[in-house]
């Protein structure tokens, strides 16, 4: 049997890493500013997190959630206190796109609707929640669970107001930071009348915080920057730093009973020990303050570059955008600087480091990276 190619790969094998460094099987260290997706909340290797999971291990790797499980508990206490939604109640899950499905499915049982509207450019996962967005004006697809989509422009208030004003629309899902779709940042103006219709018309507001929630923006969650609450916030990637883990944040609104949702794997004892362990490095370390110092400090020397159309994001979720594909520049920084980068399309270069990122490491990229780009012009 033969892997099913559908990610083009390089042909580097990574065995190892520490902190923000990966290793090859040559021995060959690259600085990983793109930490699987977003995944490396907490660096590679960080000694807290590899205790926590080998003590787990050497008592209990998993049982089913039809058992009482502390670390479950503990987990959420500490994830209500470290995001400042101590009021919310918490449902596992394993995934990101597990996280967004049982979004849609709550909040349809909620209110018996089944339209939902998205965004253009966004990226829910690949299940029942989400499909991936063209730049058409306006698309209406049929997902699993009889959901209906209606994609619509970001930042466009008349639109959404309009789509929710027949009230039918179940539930409206939007990124923190759109990610995949070129690292924009929603206008605070169109997120907070965003939150405002959602309430006139009983629709629900999933905040999509799977890739800029957990610290990324220098905040614990992106729409904090906005100042909003949203019904139901989808968190996954850095929650377990490389462990799979996903979780549901759900606001008092709604009403538990036994057998609304269910997982098998979901918070079994493992991937609480490593959420807990993410969680208890991040307060000591204070990893979110650091995001957002060292994402500004990029930002500000990213600016000063001639050749780049423009900079996004904010804390450690950047997007560098170019007037022309970024190919070799990204294969440049990779192979020549041993640089990990990500992309976003063909024209923006995508930074989505460790939250432990130094400014020493975050100056070393800027030198390397002006260097990349003055060989190739």
């Amino acid at each position: 049997m033969k892997l099913f190619d559908v990610y083009p790969l390089f042909d580097i094998n990574i065995v190892a890493g520490r902190g923000c460094y990966t290793y090859d099987d040559q021995g060959t260290e690259y600085l990983d500013l793109y930490g699987g997706h977003a995944v490396i909340s907490v660096g590679h290797s960080h000694p807290t997190y590899v205790q926590r999971i080998s003590e787990q291990v050497g008592k209990l790797g998993f049982y089913s959630n039809s058992v009482q499980n502390r670390l479950q508990e503990e987990f959420a206490l500490k994830l209500g206190k470290a995001s400042g939604y101590e009021n919310y109640s918490l449902f596992l899950i394993n995934s990101g796109a597990e996280a967004n499905e049982n979004a849609l499915k709550l909040a349809s049982f909620h209110n018996g609707r089944k339209k939902v509207v998205a965004f253009r450019k966004g990226f829910h996962g690949r299940t029942s929640a989400a499909v991936r967005v063209t730049d058409n004006a306006k698309i209406v697809a049929p997902i699993n669970e009889g959901f209906d989509v209606t994609f619509l422009p970001l930042n466009d208030i008349e639109a959404v107001r309009a789509t929710l004003s027949a009230g039918d629309v179940c539930a409206v899902i939007i990124e923190g930071i759109v990610g995949i779709g070129g690292i924009q940042v929603p206008d605070t103006q169109f997120m907070q009348d965003l939150r405002g219709v959602c309430t006139e018309t009983g629709t629900i507001l999933i905040l999509d915080e799977i890739q800029s929630g957990y610290g990324r923006s220098g905040k614990f969650f992106a729409h904090q920057y906005f100042g909003i609450k949203p019904d139901l916030i989808t968190v996954a990637k850095g929650i377990g730093n490389g462990f799979p883990m996903g979780g549901l944040l759900i606001s008092p609104l709604f009403t538990a009973v036994h057998g609304m949702l269910g997982t098998t794997f979901g918070g079994n004892h493992l991937a609480c020990a490593a959420g807990l362990a993410v969680l208890e490095i991040m307060e000591k370390e204070q990893l979110v303050a650091n995001s957002a110092a060292v994402g500004a400090f990029l930002r500000a020397e990213l600016d000063k570059i001639e050749g780049i159309k423009e900079v996004r994001g904010l804390g450690l979720m950047i997007g560098i955008e170019f007037e022309i594909p970024i190919k070799d520049i990204r294969r440049k920084l990779l192979f020549e600087k041993h640089i990990f980068t990500g992309v976003s399309g063909t024209n923006v270069i995508r930074l989505l480091p460790p939250l432990t990122l130094t400014m020493e490491q975050a100056a070393y990229f800027i030198e390397k990276f002006k260097e990349t780009l003055s060989e190739l012009n």
